[in-house]
């Protein structure tokens, strides 16, 4: 979709998503690094556990499909050159803190001049302005402000982050979609534009509407129920959404009123085992109340007898069952079950890409969406350092042979 553009990259971790979801898109994204290679490539896990900055898996999983140079943007001649390139892109991707391209005369205003149409992207913690667009911030600090936290963990523990980093990630996905907007703007007005990302509102985008409106209108915040637990916000009970079974978990919860025949659809299955207990002799019927109305004492009680029935049997029994009988029922996959998915299988999602250098193949993610005419795919594996050095600027640039060596010498690229 996006083959006939061109994005300089010019992110750190904050940012690499954002790159890499436009090169998987079909933009020419060129990674720009400094000379000797960006830092993050000495971030692990690495290839065969031997630390190296050309065998960084987390390298190689966040920068497919792109190209890559080597380019110094703090010296005279470097920004000369980046100039340059600007003449040739269409948009420029960077995650600097605000306000340090513009005091190297590389700001949204010095692009623009170069080339009108130009669109840049900036991520940053909390965006370009405000009181805080000067505080240093990392992924941490981002999902701790915007207000994720705050709801993941248990009821009286300390709060916990999303595995990963979610909001690096969340960051570049809302970054790219701005971009292509901008870009979609830019073919109607003619006109490019600074587009301004703060992974802090790309996290409290997670928390949808409801939490908020929530809070706004009823005073109500939702707290802490952790990934594996359901709270009622009326009374304050906990039921449980993760079980244990013969070879992993599942998650299965006590679901009640609308959603009530799930639980009673589950009741029955356990009945025909013989595992119903209590559940069946008290004829209880799930659509009939909420979980507000229960004691916690009587939800704990019917979830022992749930547990026992889930550890009979392993995942691909309840997940089979599960379909059979209308239950809410779903694994707990790991990566290996991922894996393993014939539905992923199916639908062609996972992409060996060739790594030469390495001697083989490496399985990856594939694209996050089908499109009949345009579709997204990985077209390469992450770039080695300065490995599209010669291709960028002798044959499309113009440079000579030479002037290449004397910038490499001069440690410029």
């Amino acid at each position: 979709m996006l083959s006939p553009y061109r994005v300089l990259d010019l992110t750190d971790e904050r940012g690499f998503y954002c790159g890499k979801v436009l090169a998987d898109i079909g933009a020419d994204v060129i990674k720009i690094e400094k000379p000797g290679g960006d830092v993050a490539r000495n971030i692990g896990p690495f290839y065969h556990d031997t630390p190296h900055p050309e065998k960084s898996l987390y390298w190689f999983a966040y920068n497919t499909s792109k190209r890559g140079i080597t380019l110094d943007i703090e010296t005279v001649d470097g920004q000369e050159i980046f100039k340059r390139l600007v003449k040739t892109a269409d948009i420029v991707v960077e995650s600097f803190v605000p306000g340090q391209l513009d005091a190297i005369g590389l700001g949204y205003q010095h692009c623009s001049e170069i080339n009108p149409g130009i669109i840049l992207t900036s991520i940053t913690p909390y965006g370009q302005d405000g009181p805080y667009k000067d505080f240093k911030g990392y992924d941490l600090q981002a999902q701790a402000m915007g207000g994720t936290m705050y709801g993941c963990g248990y009821p009286g523990e300390y709060p916990l982050s999303w595995g990963m980093q979610e909001a690096y990630i969340q960051g570049g996905l809302q970054a790219a979609a701005g971009t292509v907007m901008a870009v979609y703007h830019r073919e109607m007005a003619g006109e490019g534009q600074h587009v301004d990302v703060s992974m802090r509102d790309a996290m409290l985008i997670l928390m949808t509407t409801a939490r908020p409106v929530l809070y706004w209108v009823e005073n109500h915040m939702i707290y802490q129920w952790g990934a594996s637990r359901l709270v009622s916000p009326g009374s304050g009970t906990v039921a449980r959404q993760r079980f244990p079974c013969k070879d992993g978990y599942v998650m299965c919860g006590i679901h009640t009123g609308a959603t009530g025949q799930r639980t009673n659809s589950l009741v029955d299955w356990m009945d025909e085992e013989g595992m119903a207990g209590d559940l069946k002799k008290d004829a209880v019927d799930f659509t009939t109340f909420a979980l507000s109305d229960v004691s916690q004492e009587q939800v704990s009680s019917w979830e022992q007898i749930f547990a026992k029935f889930l550890l009979s049997k392993t995942k691909k029994e309840l997940l089979e069952g599960a379909v059979e009988r209308g239950i809410m029922l779903t694994p707990d996959y790991g990566m290996a079950d991922v894996l393993a998915s014939p539905q992923l299988t199916s639908r062609d999602y996972f992409v060996e890409l060739t790594h030469p250098e390495l001697g083989r193949s490496i399985t990856y993610p594939g694209a996050f969406f089908k499109a009949t005419e345009t579709p997204s795919r990985l077209r390469h594996r992450a770039p080695l350092i300065g490995e599209h050095n010669k291709e960028v600027y002798v044959e499309e640039l113009g440079f000579s042979e030479e002037q290449l060596i004397t910038l490499k010498e001069d440690n410029i690229i």
